[in-house]
């Protein structure tokens, strides 16, 4: 195990962890269903087993058209987008089968892959309803070229006249810095302790999520972790309380352990064995913290303001 800094808060398993955490994964889908499990195996040797129009909602993040190493699995990039959506056309139809009538999907990319994702999304009957654009400030420069730091997440439904969607539950507390007065009273911001706030809308571009890094308690040495508050946002708006979230690349468990914070039942899938040691790691810390950086009392906090970084 690679030697860390004091303050480093990266989730590891030891092994002695492991041999505990081992039992709270499957290798199958189990005769008692797939609310609240990791199945550790290979996709395409599990979907058939998961009951059609079981989840609510999907949360997917694949291998991008990006040379990767993700330990059991080396996902290699082609300059043959053709070959790259016929990967997808081999997994993505089966997992829209898991999916209700009634519910939504959201699938993660970056600018290479992100075309490619959108005619095989609609090529399976969802409809697409919005693109959203993330900020990814985590990443190298570019020495010949503008730094990469933008994400995109596809968001789409089975039925565009029947999905739920809960836009209270993710508005983004912002400052106010010229706030404006009605008869002398606040005009749609409120004054707190720590400055005047408005709750505003969501657009589809976020500027407000930090990526994890060694600091903050829910990073692992997972190469593309995503972060909570990323999903927290996804599962809030797309998802009720009770609902089933099915992630069919769990990675280190980001949809399940935060499905599990907002009192949601998850299901996730992975391949390698060490991911899902430390999602079952994470899902236990759940048991006793419920925090999601960036997110508290039912807000949405803009990055590294006071508010968000007390509840970090």
């Amino acid at each position: 195990m690679k030697e860390r800094a004091k303050n480093n808060r990266t989730i590891t398993v030891t092994d002695k962890e492991a041999k505990g955490l081992i039992k709270h994964i499957c290798k199958k889908v189990s005769k008692d269903g797939c609310s609240d499990v990791i199945i550790c195996n290979d996709l395409m040797k599990v979907i058939g087993n998961i009951p059609d129009e079981v989840a609510d909602l999907l949360i997917i993040d694949p291998p991008y058209n990006l040379a990767k190493d993700f330990g059991k699995v080396k996902f290699k990039a082609t300059k043959d987008v053709d070959k790259y959506e016929e990967y997808l056309r081999s997994w993505l139809p089966l997992v829209v089968k898991k999916l209700k009538p009634n519910g939504s999907m959201y699938v993660c990319g970056d600018w290479k892959c992100t075309s490619s994702l959108q005619r095989v999304i609609e090529e399976t009957g969802m409809t697409i309803l919005n693109r959203i654009t993330w900020q990814r400030e985590k990443g190298r420069g570019a020495k010949n070229n503008w730094k990469n730091s933008m994400e995109d997440i596809w968001f789409a439904v089975k039925n565009p006249d029947d999905y739920y969607f809960n836009l209270e539950a993710v508005k983004v507390r912002r400052r106010v810095l010229a706030p404006y007065r009605k008869d002398g009273e606040p005009k749609d911001w409120v004054e707190e302790s720590d400055g005047k706030f408005r709750d505003t809308c969501p657009s589809n571009l976020w500027d407000d999520i930090s990526v994890p890094f060694w600091s903050m308690p829910e990073n692992t040495d997972h190469p593309t972790q995503k972060p909570e508050k990323l999903y927290a946002k996804l599962i809030l708006a797309s998802s009720k309380e009770g609902d089933l979230v099915l992630d069919p690349f769990m990675g280190s468990g980001t949809a399940c352990v935060t499905a599990k914070k907002l009192k949601r039942h998850y299901c996730g899938i992975e391949i390698n064995e060490e991911f899902c040691l430390w999602a079952a790691k994470r899902l236990q810390m759940a048991d006793t913290d419920t925090n999601i950086q960036g997110y508290s009392d039912g807000i949405f906090w803009e990055r590294n303001s006071g508010m968000s970084l007390r509840h970090s």
